[in-house]
């Protein structure tokens, strides 16, 4: 690990000043990614800017159709918040399978899709339930904020304050997960509201996306075996030493078909 200047500022408008002061600052949430990448050597801040004090970044609420959770709110937080657990239980459940103990409990719901980690499983449940990120400058729509491997509609400098979640009539997760690291070979989340229906996948492919396809034969007939002969091309999707392009399409399916199970 390098050296860097590390601070700890108390309000939004001091951790953004500290960073607009930086030469090369970086914010820090949960530190889950981002302290193991520096501890290899292959990030070199010079400021490292830890949003932890800020109180005002932490909290559930719900309110006029909406869940919404503050950035620096951790994944044990968001998977034992009866706000969340009573508005949208798959989000709940979605939070609590994430990682382990340690990593629930420091990692934090901004932080993940900030780094949109293609294993990621928040991505599925931002894209999936239409969520809006709400940044210091802006709100950006789900559909327009995963725009590739590790990279997101953010700008320099830009921090996320808070994620608002519709609530949905229903939703439902599914994933086939690593049993080391319990990140999504593939996660697939399926939402419900009126006629809208949205299939949101991660793990599967560079970053979190859409199956339209799925989305239209799911919204004529709300049933697993609208989805049968469905198939997802592997051109685009991931492949490493964990699954192959095409197993991961071969599991959007299967997890969509359960989601969907679960649902109908």
């Amino acid at each position: 690990m390098y050296d860097f200047n590390f601070h700890k500022p108390a309000t939004l408008d001091a951790a953004l000043e500290t960073f607009e002061s930086s030469d090369d600052g970086q914010f820090m949430a949960g530190g889950q990614t981002m302290i193991p990448v520096m501890k290899q050597r292959l990030a070199m801040p010079s400021d490292v800017i830890d949003l932890g004090a800020i109180d005002d970044l932490n909290g559930i609420s719900a309110g006029n159709g909406l869940v919404s959770i503050g950035a620096m709110t951790p994944h044990a937080a968001v998977a034992a918040s009866g706000t969340v657990q009573d508005a949208i239980p798959a989000l709940a459940e979605l939070a609590g399978r994430i990682g382990d103990p340690h990593v629930r409990n420091r990692g934090t719901i901004g932080g993940s899709i900030a780094n949109s980690d293609p294993a990621a499983d928040y991505p599925a449940a931002v894209l999936g339930l239409k969520a809006i990120v709400r940044t210091n400058r802006r709100e950006v729509a789900a559909d327009d904020f995963f725009t590739d491997l590790f990279e997101t509609a953010l700008d320099e400098g830009e921090l996320i304050i808070a994620v608002d979640f519709p609530i949905a009539d229903a939703a439902a997760y599914e994933k086939f997960e690593n049993p080391a690291s319990r990140f999504a070979l593939v996660g697939v989340m399926v939402c419900r509201t009126g006629s809208d229906v949205r299939v949101a996948v991660t793990g599967a492919g560079p970053c979190a996306f859409r199956v339209t396809e799925m989305e239209q034969a799911l919204a004529a007939n709300f049933n697993p075996e609208a989805l049968k002969g469905i198939s997802i091309g592997a051109d685009d999707l991931n492949s490493d030493i964990h699954a192959s392009a095409e197993y991961r399409a071969h599991l959007v399916g299967v997890m969509a078909g359960r989601a969907v199970g679960r649902m109908a």
